[in-house]
């Protein structure tokens, strides 16, 4: 054997993946310090495409097929590497591979819940939880701003970044979406649909496809749950009208008002201790005014004259000493005392 035959027995003549290790999504043949002979051959399976870089740059991207690597194959290379003639042009490159495949049944989840504006509350937290599918669908860009020059990158790696892409875009979307939280609670449909077309191109700024996407359950923390609950009841009872939160206020203030004596202060004690004397002490203000102010002609009895009432306190006594609670003589003095000031 020829030193020239033994030597490119040294070069890589196959290069290839067989994808034995579950959840990776790119990984970089280990070459080390072999070089890759001109006519040798990549293999690129279905749902694969392989890179070769150079240096650091992307050189020359493959998709699946089997393909022989010479001078014209690989053009791009050519010029970068300046190939010789000797051991029929061996030379270096990092060859890195990627899995295309469809990454199916990823869940996510709010760990801790998400605020967005909400036309009916203003401001809520919103708790939701769903799965997701996506694939490498731009291997120049996932290299570049994900994966990079590791020896392997992982499910687990990305998706520890696409979670936190996730929940902002989904803040962001909802937000934005001026849908009811109540619409979007009763139709998980649409809140996906909402949250879907942002995601996604938040997604293919990192080279990632998103594929599918869907909300299994939304939910609010039990507080926030624990009032709209209220709310429910308060329109159950009737009470919220064409003013759904003039309604919806006029009920909490019903319900805290015969709360407010077992506190400390009263009503404005429970004011103060709530945090919002003054918004609460305003709607009280309101509520009891208007459910006082029918009643307000009445609570003005019409005046009583002098003479009536010293009548009846005549009358007064005289029961009195018929039941024998007081003697004739106090009755005659009391009686003299009350003709005095009506005579005058």
């Amino acid at each position: 054997m020829g030193l020239g035959s033994f030597i490119k027995k040294q070069f890589i003549d196959v290069i290839q993946w067989t994808e034995d290790q579950e959840g990776v999504l790119a990984w970089r043949f280990p070459m080390q310090d072999q070089e890759i002979q001109n006519g040798g051959v990549l293999v690129v399976r279905e749902s694969q495409v392989a890179v070769f870089v150079n240096e650091g740059q992307i050189a020359d991207v493959f998709g699946p097929g089997t393909h022989k690597l010479t001078t014209q194959t690989l053009p791009v290379l050519t010029n970068l590497k300046n190939w010789d003639k000797l051991f029929d042009s061996p030379f270096k490159s990092d060859v890195y591979f990627f899995s295309t495949r469809v990454q199916t049944g990823r869940k996510w989840g709010t760990q801790q819940p998400i605020t967005i504006r909400d036309k009916d509350f203003d401001m809520i937290r919103v708790r939701a939880f769903g799965m997701y599918s996506y694939r490498v669908a731009d291997p120049r860009k996932f290299y570049t701003e994900l994966s990079g020059t590791r020896e392997i990158y992982t499910r687990d790696n990305v998706e520890d970044q696409l979670r936190g892409i996730l929940l902002a875009t989904m803040a962001g979307s909802l937000g934005a979406s001026n849908v009811a939280f109540l619409d979007m609670a009763a139709n998980q449909a649409l809140m996906a649909q909402q949250v879907r077309g942002d995601l996604a191109d938040a997604f293919a700024r990192y080279g990632v496809g998103l594929d599918e996407f869907n909300v299994a359950s939304v939910s609010l923390p039990e507080e926030l749950q624990a009032a709209l609950d209220e709310r429910i009841s308060a329109g159950m009872k009737g009470g919220l009208g064409a003013d759904k939160m003039a309604g919806y206020t006029k009920f909490q203030v019903a319900n805290a008002i015969p709360l407010a004596a077992q506190n400390e202060g009263g009503i404005a004690g429970i004011g103060a201790g709530l945090g919002a004397g003054v918004t609460l002490g305003q709607a009280m203000g309101q509520a009891v005014g208007a459910s006082l102010s029918p009643a307000a002609p009445q609570a003005a009895p019409a005046a009583v004259s002098a003479e009536d009432d010293i009548e009846a306190r005549l009358g007064k006594l005289k029961g009195l000493l018929d039941k024998g609670l007081i003697s004739a003589a106090d009755y005659d003095t009391a009686k003299s005392e009350l003709l005095k000031k009506l005579i005058g």
